[in-house]
């Protein structure tokens, strides 16, 4: 029996999957749509629980995608090849569709199918996936609060950028 990886690989290649990959490309120019179908993909990923170790790692890299994809629609991260970032939105989509190869109303075979191409994405970009963990917690270490008494430059001016924004939304 092929390994989740393997399948992934299989079904990366199938004529199908193209349909989402193409989808993908559009949808990154259409960045309000992309965020939804983002949460769309987030909530369906973590709806489902497994006791399985491997699957809740999979589970949580497929969260990390959503959220590398998420960035990138935002603008916050562009340390990756657009290439990748279609790519991981084909999967996504793939994932988000009942109407793949093996549909997902067949119980378990029709989510290990999604579980596949997720696995092979991972494997592929692994070192993409790492770079944009490591992006996060840095950029979580960096906006920490201070515990300085006085404001920082960059607290001033963030704090002025929000009086700004929320005028603007008033």
């Amino acid at each position: 029996m092929a390994t989740l990886t393997e399948r992934g690989l299989q079904i990366s290649k199938n004529a199908l999957f193209n349909v989402f990959t193409s989808r993908a490309g559009k949808l990154l120019g259409k960045p309000f749509k992309a965020v939804l179908v983002l949460n769309e993909v987030a909530d369906k990923l973590a709806s489902e629980e497994s006791k399985d170790n491997k699957f809740k790692q999979l589970f949580d890299a497929a969260l990390t995608v959503v959220r590398l994809v998420r960035a990138y629609v935002n603008g916050s991260y562009r340390e990756v090849q657009t290439s990748t970032i279609v790519s991981g939105l084909g999967v996504l989509l793939y994932v988000l569709s009942p109407i793949d190869l093996v549909p997902d109303f067949i119980p378990v075979l029709g989510f290990l199918d999604d579980l596949s191409l997720v696995s092979w994405f991972i494997g592929k970009f692994q070192d993409e996936i790492r770079r944009f963990r490591e992006w996060e917690t840095s950029s979580a270490a960096a906006d920490a609060p201070t515990t300085a008494l006085a404001p920082t430059a960059s607290a001033s001016s963030a704090a002025n950028a929000v009086a700004i924004a929320e005028m603007g939304h008033s």
